[in-house]
């Protein structure tokens, strides 16, 4: 089992190639679930209705305005096109939301708007999509518990979770970035590997957008995942 989280300006595959490679680990009997991010995406929609927005460590301060950005960014632009291009590529796959398709379920961050945590994922549905031979590509949009409209969810912390309900998978997080550095933005201080133990130890050092990731990579090895990978998918 392969979940790949697809997320920052390595989402503009004009070539093709991620999606090459997603029919190539199916057609070898691969099962493979997608998150997508689209935080260029959301920039871009937040830009164009005049909307500011801020970041916290890492993680976009979402009020209700800019929650239903993302939610309509991710679920229905974002998300279909991620499942498109698979389509068009010969792989079959469908866009769902984890808030409407009752994936992700999560609770607000205090400080953070409409930001969530996520307490528990539910893969019944993705289950049923993977038994018809389907990709799932599921947007990082989270029922809130506490009955709101919903929660944003980093996308990387969103595919730790889904990775976590599958023991012994591995998660793959595509970005625009080579991995995690020690030194960011210095890109010579790359960690090329590393155990949780050790990258634990090393959390406090981190900020900016490699926090949400080594959060994604401790929660996915904690909750089953056997290895996480954070790749450059440009």
């Amino acid at each position: 089992m392969i979940i790949i989280k697809f997320g920052g300006h390595a989402m503009n595959d004009t070539q093709g190639i991620f999606a090459a490679a997603i029919k190539s680990a199916v057609s070898k009997g691969e099962q493979v679930i997608v998150v997508h991010g689209g935080g260029p995406q959301i920039n871009a929609e937040l830009k164009s209705r005049n909307i500011e927005s801020t970041f916290v460590n890492g993680y976009r301060f979402t009020t209700d305005e800019i929650f239903d950005v993302v939610d309509e960014v991710l679920s229905k632009v974002v998300g279909p096109e991620v499942a498109n291009n698979l389509l068009l590529a010969g792989v079959k796959a469908q866009a769902i939301s984890g808030k409407q398709s009752e994936v992700i379920f999560a609770e607000g961050i205090d400080d953070l708007g409409k930001v969530g945590r996520v307490l528990r994922v539910d893969v019944s549905n993705v289950d049923q999509l993977l038994a018809q031979k389907i990709v799932p590509v599921i947007s990082p949009v989270a029922v809130d518990v506490a009955g709101g409209a919903g929660l944003n969810i980093n996308a990387d912390l969103a595919a730790a979770a889904i990775s976590g309900a599958y023991p012994d998978s591995t998660l793959i997080i595509m970005t625009d970035v080579a991995g995690i550095y020690r030194k960011w933005p210095d890109k010579t201080s790359m960690i090329e590997k590393i155990s949780a133990h050790e990258l634990a130890q090393l959390k406090p050092t981190f900020a900016d957008g490699m926090l949400p990731k080594v959060d994604a990579t401790l929660e996915a090895i904690a909750a089953g995942a056997h290895s996480v990978r954070i790749i450059d998918g440009t």
